[in-house]
């Protein structure tokens, strides 16, 4: 059966990227939560979406200086017990982003971290920079990882995928055909799509078999493709 992602939590009742938004949307029994992960001037892995909150730069403040309702990613990740969680590290070479961090350290902190809070074994790790979904693979054979695309042609995603020996591609819902997926079946990789929030997209998703759905209804997807 596709499992149903809430994308940032239930942020359609709570705060996106919150503990309140992630309890909310175990609270309607999705099978897992997308959430994003950064990393503070200070060496915290925290859970925010942008690189900037008000004019703090989440990359040059301390965690001491971000706002309450900010987690740190051992805080999120306790408030999901019992679900899955798509790890999002937010690290790419892109004008909308004010750092990229080059030397996989960041990948490898989130890695341990979700070791030493015994989730390595429910999580999966997505990025949109192949550089860093390589620099998961390397250090921890066994950790669940799926490279993120959306500006990159999708069988030539997969089959890189493939030969890095990652789990996943998570794609956005509309490169997705079946195609496509009987592409995954034959290289053995998952499909999770994003940003799924049109019924009509959500059913056909669905029935494709994708792995997982991304979305901002959970609510709607859960009745849907249950």
């Amino acid at each position: 059966m596709t499992e149903i992602y809430a994308h940032r939590g239930l942020h359609v009742v709570e705060r996106e990227n919150t503990v309140r938004a992630f309890v909310a949307a175990k609270g309607i029994g999705v099978h897992g939560v997308e959430l994003d992960v950064r990393r503070t001037g200070d060496g915290e892995l925290v859970v925010h979406h942008d690189p900037v909150i008000g004019d703090l730069v989440i990359a040059y403040c301390e965690r001491r200086d971000l706002p309450s309702y900010v987690p740190t990613l051992q805080v999120a990740l306790d408030a999901c017990r019992g679900i899955q969680v798509n790890v999002e590290i937010k690290n790419i070479q892109h004008s909308s982003e004010p750092t990229y961090e080059p030397t996989g350290e960041l990948a490898r902190q989130v890695v341990t971290l979700l070791h030493d809070v015994n989730r390595a074994d429910s999580v999966l790790i997505s990025c949109f920079d192949l550089a860093t979904c390589a620099v998961v693979r390397s250090f921890d054979d066994a950790m669940p990882v799926g490279w993120l695309v959306w500006d990159v042609e999708l069988a030539s995603a997969m089959t890189q995928a493939h030969v890095l020996g990652l789990d996943a591609v998570n794609a956005h819902f509309s490169t997705v055909g079946p195609e496509s997926m009987a592409l995954a079946n034959e290289l053995e990789l998952d499909l999770n799509v994003w940003t799924v929030n049109n019924p009509l997209d959500i059913k056909e998703m669905a029935e494709l078999g994708v792995k997982s759905i991304i979305t901002d209804d959970p609510a709607t997807a859960l009745a849907l493709a249950g």
